[in-house]
């Protein structure tokens, strides 16, 4: 299938505004820019968006809270943004998790985990483990069910949700519904985890080498199980959803996943996106079809935590 239009032009005003990548930048330029691209989306409404301060083992990070509903104890899906552990932030995503909460009716909370190169491995796979942990302990002022708690992200997000949830299985809960993985990355080899047949849709290799200097205090860290889940024991996690997209040059990681995941006994449920690219889910002003991702994640989530 074809590239999708609207992706299509993508790329193409990304060539021809002349600006470089983001791996070819000052880390703080790149983020920059990153929040510009994202900024400019137009937020729908929800009944509540409410920044919180979220205590974790050695230090406070920002949160932010959405409800669709303002009454009523709801379930609660934990959110970490995309950007290579390196770039990103509640901000960026703040039109991705207000749709979520939306679709699903449950409460958001979006975790602004620390990152690369400030503050680098193990830091923001501890922030995304105490996030959860600190949620469960703030359910009534959350207005949340602790019971029913699902993580999620997308890119290193996902990456992060995933090993989160291994590290709270291994240590005791608290118990996870879901997770949910979007287009998640889950080795740092390339050879394997890489297609090359759409580098520069979205990411180049070298970009992803980029964002894994940042994050890593050292090459060996590649193989740590929280960093790539595809090297974990990855029995007893709680069921996922997968989403991927046909022309995402890190779809292959998603895909080893699923099938690590199987093999492992976890019910998978596997969106797949054609013709689109990497970080469409949320982008329903750009990419219609994105919707339909949404609305898949949501339904699995309710029945989940029905």
């Amino acid at each position: 299938m074809p590239l999708h239009p609207a992706a299509a032009k993508l790329l193409a005003d990304s060539a021809a505004s002349g600006r470089p990548n983001a791996h070819l930048l000052p880390v703080p330029t790149a983020r920059a820019n990153f929040e510009s691209d994202l900024g400019g989306l137009t937020k729908p409404d929800i009944a509540i968006a409410r920044d919180v301060t979220i205590d974790v083992r050695d230090a406070q990070i920002r949160g932010r809270l959405y409800r669709a509903d303002e009454d009523g104890t709801l379930p609660l899906v934990i959110y970490y943004h995309g950007g290579g552990w390196l770039l990103g932030s509640i901000d960026s995503h703040d039109v991705t998790t207000r749709l979520l909460a939306i679709a699903s009716g449950f409460a958001v909370l979006s975790v602004d985990y620390r990152r690369g190169p400030d503050s680098r491995f193990p830091a923001a796979v501890n922030d995304a483990v105490d996030a959860v942990r600190w949620a469960a302990d703030h359910a009534d002022d959350l207005g949340i069910d602790p019971t029913r708690i699902a993580v999620a992200g997308d890119s290193a997000g996902g990456n992060l949700a995933t090993v989160a949830a291994a590290v709270i299985r291994d240590e005791g809960g608290p118990r996870l519904a879901m997770q949910v993985l979007v287009y998640p990355v889950t080795t740092c080899d390339l050879d394997r985890g890489f297609d090359m047949t759409y580098e520069g849709h979205i990411l180049y290799r070298d970009e992803l080498q980029w964002h894994q200097d940042n994050y890593l205090s050292s090459p060996d860290q590649a193989e740590d199980p929280r960093v790539a889940p595809l090297l974990a024991d990855l029995h007893g996690l709680p069921p996922a959803v997968v989403v991927i997209a046909e022309c995402d040059p890190i779809r292959p990681q998603g895909e080893l996943y699923i099938a690590a995941l199987t093999a492992a006994g976890v019910p998978v449920s596997v969106y797949d996106a054609p013709a689109l690219v990497h970080g469409f889910f949320g982008l329903d002003e750009l990419f219609p079809e994105a919707a339909d991702a949404m609305t898949f994640v949501a339904d699995e989530l309710k029945r989940a935590m029905a």
